[in-house]
């Protein structure tokens, strides 16, 4: 079973979701990122690292140094359940093929539906296909 699989099914029967693997080979690092709703603390990293490094043992996955973190405020947004999810939030989104020219846009998550993620900008409602999302994430509310 590959780490990410392995990671999302664990992950998920303990209540949380995997929003991010890095792996650093030089030191190697392994980090990941998890949610749930409500957001995550401490204590949630800390008991996912302590099962994490009992799991990694058992199936014999070599690592140096475990981090669990959570994803930040400015949190990736990659699934179509992200954006139903964070639906009237502001979100920074790179398209990987321009709009219009455009690649970069900062808007307001207005729906998503087969696909297609609806966005505000600047009062002008835009329709981008999920398929062509580079990167995206959330815009901290400070």
């Amino acid at each position: 079973m590959a780490l990410e699989e392995l990671l999302e099914s664990t992950l998920q029967g303990l209540g949380y979701e995997l929003i991010e693997v890095e792996r650093i080979a030089h030191n190697k690092l392994l980090r990941i990122f998890i949610d749930k709703e409500g957001g995550i603390n401490i204590d949630d990293c800390v008991a996912i690292s302590n099962h994490l490094s009992r799991l990694f043992a058992v199936e014999n996955i070599d690592f140096g140094r475990l981090e669990v973190s959570s994803p930040g405020l400015d949190r990736p947004l990659r699934t179509e359940a992200d954006f139903l999810r964070f639906n009237g939030e502001t979100v920074k989104l790179k398209l990987r093929v321009p709009l219009e020219g455009q690649r970069n846009f900062v808007g307001v998550l207005r729906e998503t539906n087969n696909g297609i993620i609806k966005i505000e900008v600047e009062g002008k409602l835009l329709d981008l296909e999920l398929s062509n999302l580079g990167k995206a994430r959330l815009v901290p509310k400070l």
